[in-house]
């Protein structure tokens, strides 16, 4: 299969999507990875939290030098800065930063301070969604490392799917990994990951909203932590 054209419509990428959906359901994370390739080539990005480095590991095997988005919330932890630039720093890829269009003070000055706090959904819209939607119109295709067991919402996964909201063809190559399939590959690969991951955090997001878990809790749950809010707004 041959790199996708930029005049295929709308309605072709979805039936891709869909059907790669199917077709890919039992290849290994590698093969999803080395099809969007294939079929995508430069239009096909990568986006990390910088939570690890798992995905974009296995996409620099499947494209050596794909390029890597990164939001920075202007909220992360320093940790995960740290992580950004090191990946930035080893890997075969091309981290590329996008930004919010305002700075958190230009927000609080709008807003008020601690919107996260206040508004977490307005917070997520203007500093993840907004950024994410205008970082991604010069691709096709983006993966991300979602995992149908981090929480009930992400259960039903695609490997491939359909990206509605954006209308790109989204692809989550490692989600039927479990936990332990991570740190399998991290182990045997030596990927960077996130030094908060060793210090009781799961799921790692912005440090306002972001808490450590307790035993027994998914791996989601220190997020929004005390609120309904379990998503960003990114997946859906």
């Amino acid at each position: 299969m041959t790199a996708v054209q930029e005049e295929r419509t709308t309605d072709d990428l979805r039936a891709l999507a869909e059907r790669a959906g199917r077709e890919l359901e039992d290849a290994t994370a590698l093969e999803i990875l080395q099809w969007a390739a294939k079929t995508f080539g430069s239009r096909f990005c990568v986006t990390s939290s910088m939570e690890d480095a798992v995905v974009a590991h296995l996409a620099s095997r499947a494209l050596p030098g794909v390029d890597v988005v990164f939001l920075d919330t202007g909220y992360h932890f320093p940790e995960t800065i740290g992580t950004r630039d090191a990946v930035e720093a080893v890997m075969d890829v091309n981290v590329i930063t996008l930004t919010p269009r305002q700075s958190v003070a230009e927000q609080d000055a709008e807003y008020g301070p601690r919107l996260h706090d206040r508004d977490p959904d307005l917070c997520c819209a203007l500093r993840k969604v907004k950024p994410l939607e205008e970082g991604l119109k010069g691709y096709l295709a983006w993966a991300t490392g979602l995992r149908r067991d981090e929480s009930e919402t992400r259960a039903n996964t695609p490997v491939v799917g359909w990206d509605e909201k954006r209308g790109k063809v989204k692809i989550s190559p490692i989600a039927k990994w479990s936990q332990e399939d991570v740190q399998t590959y991290v182990t045997e690969h030596g990927v960077l990951t996130n030094p908060l991951l060793m210090d009781g955090y799961a799921s790692v997001g912005c440090a306002p909203c972001t808490r450590r878990v307790l035993e027994g809790e998914d791996a989601r749950a220190g997020r929004w932590a005390g609120r309904s809010k379990t998503e960003c707004g990114l997946h859906g």
